[in-house]
């Protein structure tokens, strides 16, 4: 048989090939380790993740610090999702702006409401006050809104969970809202936009996928929760909302 590259000269061109065949016979094989087959998934060395995860604090006012803290951008995403542009005319485009500091000082539940025949109220229910300044869009102007939350926790084996949630519409300071208008009475909110956010955190938190800041950073102060946020003064409660000027005019 000829040597399809040697055409002429098929002895030579066997010759080399055998030479060939001999250098790769003598070459030293693999070790076994090298060909055994990669471990199962679970039993090989844990994954080097870029961000490890950190275990959701079990102090109440830390864990509380670090949610309003994230409460805005989980509340806003919970917004966009829940945002039907399909309506007409469209829904009002509602944005979560500051949350104020956590007030832990809880309400005798006993004064509001006697508990049932063979009932008692739960003890163990976190009660934190707190309040965010929202700001809602709508066709023609900009809405400013201040909203008054009572949240309750209760602490599970598996972690922190959100019991109740109850929110009312408060008034803003007097140079910047119409005066008369009282706030409203603390309905039950753990299905709105505030409600979702709180709960989707606390999930993210048990699972040790929020970033925490250190402990000795997270202000725990506990300020009056009649006190409303610091809004500066001769911001109207509802401004007109001006188109931008194109850039192509601008001088």
């Amino acid at each position: 048989m000829r040597c399809r590259h040697c055409p002429l000269a098929p002895r030579p061109c066997l010759a080399l090939t055998l030479g060939l065949g001999a250098l790769i016979a003598g070459l030293p094989s693999a070790p076994a380790a090298a060909l055994s087959p990669p471990p199962a998934l679970g039993q090989g060395p844990p994954p080097a993740y870029l961000r490890p995860s950190q275990a959701c604090p079990t102090d109440v006012q830390r864990l509380v610090s670090e949610l309003l803290a994230d409460l805005p951008s989980y509340a806003n995403r919970v917004a966009s999702r829940n945002l039907d542009l399909s309506r007409r005319p469209p829904d009002p485009i509602t944005t979560v702006l500051v949350v104020s500091s956590p007030d832990f000082t809880p309400i005798d539940l006993a004064e509001l409401a006697s508990p049932g025949p063979g009932q008692e109220h739960d003890a163990a229910l976190e009660q934190v006050f707190f309040t965010t300044l929202e700001r809602q869009y709508r066709q023609n102007r900009v809405v400013s809104l201040q909203h008054h939350h009572w949240l309750f926790l209760t602490q599970t084996p598996e972690g922190w969970r959100m019991a109740l949630l109850y929110s009312s519409l408060g008034t803003l300071p007097p140079e910047n809202s119409a005066p008369g208008r009282p706030p409203t009475r603390p309905q039950e909110s753990s299905d709105g936009i505030v409600g979702q956010a709180v709960r989707l955190w606390l999930r993210d938190c048990r699972a040790g996928a929020v970033f925490l800041a250190p402990a000795e950073t997270v202000p725990l102060d506990t300020p009056s929760r009649d006190s409303p946020l610091d809004i500066p003064p001769g911001g109207p409660e509802s401004v007109p909302l001006e188109p931008e000027p194109d850039s192509r005019t601008r001088p």
